[in-house]
């Protein structure tokens, strides 16, 4: 099923908290991705951090995104 991000909130440690358009939230751990290409380029001074939500799914500056159905199926959800 894809539902849409509709807002991203950044963690350190490479964590994303993420509202979706079913008005769950869930918390999706970067840290496994960040040393693979395109996300290695996120480890640069403040980049991870300028996470917003685009087209339905996190975006990064320099057309750098990750798959909304990856984010949900790969996230754990929050109470």
């Amino acid at each position: 099923m894809l539902l849409d991000v509709l807002h991203v909130e950044p963690q350190k440690d490479y964590i994303l908290v993420l509202e979706f358009e079913n008005g769950e939230r869930r918390r999706f751990d970067m840290a496994p991705y960040i040393d693979q290409k395109p996300w290695d380029r996120l480890k640069a001074s403040n980049t991870f951090s300028s996470a917003c939500v685009g087209f339905g799914t996190v975006v990064w500056p320099n057309n750098i995104d990750i798959d909304p159905e990856t984010l949900y199926e790969l996230s754990t959800p929050m109470s």
